[in-house]
């Protein structure tokens, strides 16, 4: 199996929404976007997998040690030999794998955030910075897209917590901020329970309002200019903002059931949200 081989089915095993956004991009494109996903499941699923902190950790110290390696064109790994046909001409930063990765042992070292500012750490870690990789294999040529995709990152991460709550409580781990969740009266035992009080209710729906308002800064901050560029972003944006939807057409009952969006859906809002964005340049570069 070559190391691209690898990073694909990493990617299609996951079944997640980000894998449908990458069908519509050019070939180089797609294999780089590819495997940089497919490096985010490997340390996402350290944690997610090993019940051992300590082995974890070593095996989270080793991931770091390879993206070094991956910079001084040492890579062992499959997925880093795959990324080191792309680092150098995409200007994919070390530093944001490192932040990746500083995310993940976050995961280790605790379980539970006590306001939005610490909270707004880890989603920039183990979202914003996939989010600023990213943009650098789609291209762009305004400094503003970086904040387009800090804040994009922000909103999918956001979107993750409030759709997961309860399996993520049920491992131990609570994402909603501490002061938000005594602010509404709704306990941590309260996240593992197939009820959904009105509290919980209210609480969740300032999660997702909090989710909405980094979508709409995010689409704010992307230029004209390089809008087309990013259309994969956009089409992750749109399969996400859905999942937002059916949470709230719900009911935000997602202590009850697992909110997601069936394959072929995802599979139609991306084509649909492709074919916009084509003709949005259309017409753009038409004046």
């Amino acid at each position: 199996m070559t190391p691209t081989q690898y990073c694909q089915q990493k990617a299609a095993a996951s079944g997640s929404s980000f894998y449908y956004s990458f069908m519509f991009l050019p070939d180089d494109k797609r294999r780089a976007i590819t495997a940089l996903y497919a490096f985010c499941r490997e340390v996402d699923d350290i944690v997610d997998e090993c019940s051992d902190t300590g082995v974890a950790q070593t095996k989270l110290n080793w991931w770091r040690e390879e993206i070094s390696r991956l910079y001084q064109k040492q890579a062992r790994h499959p997925v880093t030999l795959a990324l080191s046909e792309f680092i150098d001409g995409m200007q994919m930063a070390e530093k944001y794998f490192q932040e990746i990765i500083n995310g993940m042992e976050m995961d280790l070292q605790q379980v539970s955030y006590p306001n939005f500012e610490e909270l707004s750490l880890y989603c920039y870690r183990v979202a914003s910075a996939v989010g600023l990789l990213s943009i650098e294999i789609f291209g762009y040529t305004a400094p503003e897209t970086r904040e387009y995709a800090n804040d994009l990152g922000m909103a999918f991460q956001l979107t993750n917590i409030l759709r997961d709550v309860r399996e993520d409580a049920e491992r131990g781990r609570v994402y909603i901020p501490a002061d938000e969740m005594r602010e509404f009266g709704v306990t941590q035992d309260a996240l593992t329970q197939s009820q959904t009080s009105d509290a919980a209710r209210k609480l969740f729906e300032h999660q997702a309002k909090r989710a909405r308002t980094y979508y709409k800064s995010a689409f704010e901050h992307l230029p004209e200019t390089d809008r087309y560029a990013q259309r994969t972003g956009l089409i992750m944006a749109a399969i996400y903002e859905k999942i937002l939807d059916e949470i709230e057409s719900d009911g935000y009952r997602v202590l009850e059931h697992r909110i997601s969006i069936p394959p072929l859906r995802k599979l139609w809002t991306a084509w649909r949200t492709s074919r916009q964005e084509k003709k949005h340049a259309r017409l753009a570069a038409a004046g």
